[in-house]
């Protein structure tokens, strides 16, 4: 049978030493840890939860001008403004696209770039076809591939008209994921 010594649990029951340096490394160390572990969960449970938020369509519509400026039955040269821009944007914020109207309120819109690396094409009248002075892509007038190394046609905008006035949906750079 054990008896219990009064003295003898008062000598297990010392008095606590105060914090030594390894204590206090120790608590900075999770410290340190804790803060990390918090800057790493932010961007993944933003990440996690942006598929509930709305996300709105960056694309605007932007009028290219007045009908009489593209004449039937031709293909012609229009800019417009990126509605996304900032102050040093400069120049760049100016937008070219061809415009090829069909008849009456029939138009294709293609983006300038072509869809091999995004040089700019140009159209040539004489021939009927847009050439890419990069790698040598073709087009036909409809905007579909003629030859070359681009693997679809020419990027197609949206457009429509209203009031006498052709406008084109911009503010997206034209990529191979967009549909054709």
């Amino acid at each position: 049978m054990s008896v219990t010594d009064p003295k003898h649990d008062v000598a297990e029951k010392q008095p606590k030493e105060e914090s030594t340096r390894r204590d206090w490394l120790f608590l900075a160390g999770v410290a340190v840890n804790a803060a990390a572990g918090l800057l790493l969960a932010v961007p993944l449970v933003g990440f996690v939860f942006s598929s509930f938020v709305e996300k709105k369509d960056p694309r605007a519509w932007i009028s290219l001008g007045a009908l009489e400026n593209f004449p039937e039955k031709s293909t012609r040269l229009a800019t417009y403004q990126n509605p996304f821009t900032r102050p040093w944007d400069g120049k760049t914020a100016n937008i070219p696209c061809w415009v090829r109207r069909l008849t009456g309120n029939k138009f294709q819109v293609f983006a300038i770039n072509c869809a091999h690396l995004g040089c700019p094409v140009r159209w040539f009248e004489e021939s009927g076809l847009f050439m890419c002075p990069c790698h040598g892509g073709v087009y036909y007038e409809d905007g579909s591939r003629a030859s070359g190394p681009p693997p679809r046609g020419l990027f197609e905008y949206d457009y429509k008209v209203e009031n006498g006035e052709l406008w084109v949906k911009g503010g997206e750079m034209p990529t191979l994921a967009n549909p054709v």
